[in-house]
């Protein structure tokens, strides 16, 4: 198997790492398996010892040992020609983690955070079928003139900001289906009732990443809405701002964007960087 190359920017075992909060990891042993197994994180192909040493900064033997500690406990796998990789215990225990992210509770301070920026309605919304389920919301009696949905209240899809956030990513077979089943009924004289006119609204989703509600589904309520995905890439829910339509700004829709990305990250979503 070729051996791997590092980037120049890995940290050495000369700069110690330091936590979330900033605090210097205490025990010298930890610090340095956790920069041996970082290392091997960011490669795709296992790695020599003589490899890991130089990107940490570590002698040789005090990396083999610390590694075989680290395979003693599945944390590192010890391949052909004394090569390592990450072992399954990380997946294991990542399995873990990501069985009890729940993704109201993740989202509720960014919710939070976002609602007093904007001072609007803040929700979260899943789909169930063809309707999307409000689950969770942020919102302040304080906050004057607010649009406040029900918890565990439902929307049809094409009537909604987050509902068309999951017909964009829908095969066209099944936004077909929809349209079938539902008839695209309205509630307003702005709801889209027609096939051509949710398309439309739906390419137009697809290319700027956000999705509206025009007073579709309330007269003098608009809505924006941004996806929240897991770390597998799939649209988990629905962040949107819910507000007076003379109230609503297009100016949120960076924040929106942005606290969803957050929510994303928070949940495992890597970001896709654009431009050099």
């Amino acid at each position: 198997m070729p051996q791997s190359t590092f980037a120049s920017d890995i940290p050495t075992a000369g700069a110690p790492e330091r936590g979330a909060g900033g605090s210097q990891i205490a025990i010298q042993v930890l610090e340095r398996a956790m920069l041996l197994l970082d290392v091997l994180a960011r490669q795709s192909e296992p790695v020599a010892l003589k490899n890991l040493a130089a990107a940490t900064g570590l002698h040789a033997s005090t990396a083999h040992r610390i590694l075989n500690d680290l395979v003693v406990g599945r944390y590192v796998e010890r391949v052909d020609s004394g090569l390592y990789q990450l072992g399954m215990r990380l997946l294991e225990l990542g399995s873990l983690v990501k069985g009890r992210l729940n993704v109201r509770e993740v989202a509720i301070e960014y919710m939070r955070e976002l609602h007093t920026i904007t001072g609007q309605t803040i929700n979260l919304s899943v789909q169930q079928g063809d309707e999307i389920v409000y689950i969770e919301r942020a919102w302040s009696e304080r906050s004057g003139m607010q649009v406040v949905r029900a918890i565990g209240g439902r929307a049809p899809l094409h009537l909604t900001s987050t509902g068309k956030l999951f017909l964009s990513v829908s095969e066209p077979r099944q936004v077909k289906a929809y349209i079938m089943r539902t008839g695209l009924a309205g509630t307003t004289r702005n709801s889209l009732t027609k096939a051509d006119q949710l398309e439309r609204d739906l390419a137009l989703v697809r290319r700027h990443g956000y999705s509206r509600d025009n007073e579709e589904l309330e007269l003098g309520v608009r809505c924006i809405a941004a996806g929240v995905y897991d770390d597998t890439g799939k649209l988990q829910a629905g962040l949107s701002i819910s507000a007076p339509a003379d109230r609503m700004r297009d100016e949120w829709i960076g924040l929106l964007q942005d606290t969803a990305g957050r929510i994303s990250e928070a949940l495992g979503y890597e970001r896709k960087v654009t431009g050099a």
